[in-house]
């Protein structure tokens, strides 16, 4: 498809995130398309934001705003994708709806737009939006505090007994978080992630010791 014909045929673009070196572009574009997604573009942002750091501001964000016209199709992993500030990611769904775009997500395939008039089912509509971003504000925040836990635990250790090696990688270990912030159950996380059942409870039942886990090993290889 011509991207640059928007008034012939309408695009549905792929906007991710790559915070990490295992979060590849390639990995969550093959994602995007084992979910049923025809790809006609897509916007990457490398490198990492904090919470307070709104989408427009972001390298690529404001590509994606001027990219995306009415009738265009949004794909993203998770709401998350879109922000993890409340206020914000609540404000670009509704900037994108009233532009006429469709956003839909590849966990749960979930879509958001303008179409419907009826108030009571916008009000739904509205809530779950809010809903989500709250719980990606939440998640976010609370990763931070885990990472933060887990690397003063890391350096209280000093280069003492360093423990078992982790049988995660900083993406798996990212994954589960996410997944487990949005409900999944374990058996779910354990399919997507490739790890065991016992791990997966591990690192819920403590995350700041599994990020001190890698942060230790991590430091060991540096």
């Amino acid at each position: 498809m011509n991207l640059t014909d928007r008034g012939v045929s309408m695009a549905t673009i792929l906007y991710g995130r790559v915070s990490t070196v295992e979060q590849t572009s390639e990995h969550q574009l093959s994602q995007a398309k084992a979910a049923g997604f025809k790809i006609d573009d897509a916007v990457f942002d490398n490198g990492t934001s904090g919470i307070s750091t709104r989408l427009v501001e972001r390298a690529e964000g404001r590509r994606l705003f001027n990219k995306l016209r009415a009738g265009d199709v949004l794909v993203v992993r998770w709401v998350d994708r879109l922000g993890r500030n409340y206020d914000d990611v609540c404000e670009t769904i509704r900037e994108f709806m009233r532009r006429g775009v469709v956003i839909r997500t590849v966990i749960n395939n979930m879509t958001f737009d303008g179409a419907t008039q009826d108030p009571v089912q916008k009000a739904v509509r509205d809530a779950l939006i809010a809903f989500m971003a709250a719980t990606a504000q939440a998640q976010a925040e609370a990763t931070k505090a885990a990472q933060r836990a887990g690397i003063e635990h890391a350096k209280a250790k000093g280069h003492g007994y360093l423990g078992r090696r982790p049988s995660y990688s900083r993406q798996q270990l990212a994954t589960v978080r996410d997944m487990l912030g949005q409900g999944a159950h374990i058996a779910a996380v354990a399919k997507a992630t490739g790890l065991s059942r016992q791990t997966i409870y591990r690192i819920k039942d403590d995350p700041a010791a599994a990020e001190a886990t890698l942060a230790t090993w991590s430091d060991k290889a540096a």
